[in-house]
């Protein structure tokens, strides 16, 4: 039996207890209802008398301490896991911003000085041998004398 259980059938039993005295008051007569009454609530202080001798404080602790327990397990992994979240969030977008800042930056410098590598030195060879043209035309038209 579950004594939760049996302390309520007996607390209800005293209340019916109490109910028939006032109707044995109404029905039977005053002195036989008021005895009886009195019978019940007399029971019902013994009843309670020897419910709180048996009681034990360490029930309610307990109780108390596994609720706390509980609720504050709740909140803890409600709160690390919004917390982590954000965390991780916070610091998977960052190392990814730098890694593609620089990812992109090495890439981009790279084809730069590749594509500006690749055009200055054709502008030099270019503008060479547009010199060293026009310096064949010069040598071709004085004669061949070169000074």
């Amino acid at each position: 039996m579950i004594p939760s259980r049996v302390d309520f059938v007996v607390d209800l039993a005293y209340g019916v207890m109490i109910f028939v005295s006032i109707a044995l008051i109404l029905v039977v007569g005053t002195g036989v209802g008021i005895a009886f009454g009195l019978g019940v609530l007399v029971s019902y202080v013994i009843h309670i008398a020897w419910k709180m001798a048996r009681f034990d404080p360490d029930w309610m602790t307990t109780e108390v301490a596994e609720q706390v327990e509980e609720t504050v397990s709740k909140e803890v992994e409600k709160t690390v896991g919004e917390t982590v979240s954000e965390e991780v969030e916070k610091t998977v977008g960052e190392t990814v911003s730098k890694e593609v800042e620089k990812t992109v930056g090495d890439t981009v410098s790279k084809e730069v000085e590749k594509t500006v590598g690749e055009t200055v030195s054709e502008e030099i060879e270019k503008t060479v041998n547009e010199q060293a043209t026009e310096e064949d035309r010069k040598t071709a038209s004085d004669g061949g004398s070169r000074e």
